[in-house]
């Protein structure tokens, strides 16, 4: 029986595949097994839902312990990259998952919660292709003048708009993004785009302030130019901490309130 620990015996693994993408040797070997798992979710091999091979299988296929394996799906599902599924196995994670669908959704209302308050009416204001602006193309990693989809949109629940947004994609990976394909789309936003483009978000940084809104802003929010509001920068990536969407929102916050939990 495999020892439930990385076993000394496993740096001698030997596929040429596996061993011409490791990470440098000094690397623990469960975190050379979990990048090699990561490389595979990045192209695709296993789509967000699907059942990944069994870590008896991936033990073979590495030619490392199960220990081994084990360790790397478990920094794998702690990162939301994976969900172990008691007797079914673990698959890959997706923004579908009812357990997971809210987990980048921050704002809360005051009273009830989310899934009592329900999907939040879109109205999508502007969906253009464009030459990405410098600032747009440097936190995206993408080359100047590349081409972005940018999105604005209006989130209203109960029919009280509550978050202006601008969205900025690469326009390489969201060919053919339409505003009646965001403004219809029944599920949450990053579950279309895993779904339909194949770019899954897996982590993402924000930025926080208190703002007033100028004229504009103020008039699509319902809200006057006096009114303090959230702004709520975020930098979302896929895989490999490659950045795949600028999002710049206005919350008000009469109704709701920003909640994150730590640990």
């Amino acid at each position: 029986m495999s020892s439930s620990q990385p076993s000394s015996s496993d740096s001698a693994f030997g596929s040429n595949t596996a061993s011409s993408a490791l990470t440098p040797a000094f690397s623990p070997l469960y975190q050379q097994i979990k990048g090699l798992i990561l490389q595979s979710l990045q192209a695709g091999e296993w789509r967000p839902g699907e059942l990944i091979p069994s870590e008896m299988e991936l033990a073979a296929r590495f030619k490392v312990s199960q220990g081994t394996v084990r360790k790397a799906i478990d920094e794998l599902a702690a990162e939301n990259l994976v969900m172990r599924r008691q007797g079914k196995g673990t698959f890959v994670a997706t923004h579908s998952a009812q357990q997971v669908q809210y987990r980048f959704l921050k704002l809360h209302p005051d009273v009830g919660d989310l899934e009592g308050e329900g999907r939040a009416q879109r109205t999508i204001l502007e969906c253009k292709r464009l030459r990405a602006p410098a600032e747009i193309a440097r936190l995206l990693a993408l080359r100047s003048g590349d081409t972005v989809v940018q999105v604005r949109r209006v989130l209203a629940f109960s029919g009280i708009p509550t978050i202006l947004e601008d969205i900025w994609l690469p326009g390489q990976a969201f060919k053919g993004l339409t505003a009646e394909q965001m403004a219809s789309y029944k599920g949450p936003t990053y579950a279309m785009f895993e779904g339909d483009f194949g770019v899954r978000m897996v982590r993402a940084d924000e930025k926080l302030r208190a703002v007033l809104p100028d004229p504009a802003q103020a008039e699509l929010l319902n809200v006057s130019p006096q009114t303090p509001l959230l702004s709520v920068e975020r930098l979302a990536y896929t895989y490999n901490d490659i950045p795949m969407e600028l999002r710049r929102g206005i919350y008000r916050t009469d109704t709701h309130h920003y909640k994150n939990a730590l640990s």
